[in-house]
């Protein structure tokens, strides 16, 4: 099995991050309801970047170890820098080729960051 695998393995059966916050700024649930991979993402926002990050949900192993890499690398992010980001930041973060079979499950923990960061602020106005 090689390097990428063995990290994506890794991730859905340890995965970073899994759980709640005690006081999230903002909270987005979304599902693919093609495979019935659900994702709840939670944030801890301060002074407009992420103090902290929470998921929890199930899906597939490519779901559940993007969601578990995307957590570990978005703490410290503006919501600017996370507002700009892509298929392409979850893609280098897996690191192996996904087919279209399989793109949304890996793309769902993106979805639900963007809608939360968008989101953020909204209810202010």
């Amino acid at each position: 099995m090689d390097l990428y695998a063995e990290e994506i393995l890794d991730h859905y059966k340890h995965p970073r991050h899994f759980g709640h916050l005690d006081h999230p700024t903002v909270t987005f649930h979304d599902r693919n309801p093609l495979c019935g991979d659900e994702i709840t993402l939670e944030l801890q926002i301060v002074d407009d970047k992420v103090a902290d990050v929470a998921f929890t949900g199930h899906g597939c192993a490519i779901s559940r170890a993007a969601a578990s890499m995307m957590s570990e690398e978005i703490i410290g992010k503006s919501l600017d820098e996370l507002k700009r980001w892509n298929k392409d930041n979850i893609l280098d973060l897996l690191g192996i080729e996904v087919g279209p079979v399989r793109i949304k499950c890996a793309l769902l923990p993106l979805k639900a960051l963007k809608a939360a960061v968008w989101g953020m602020g909204e209810e202010d106005e």
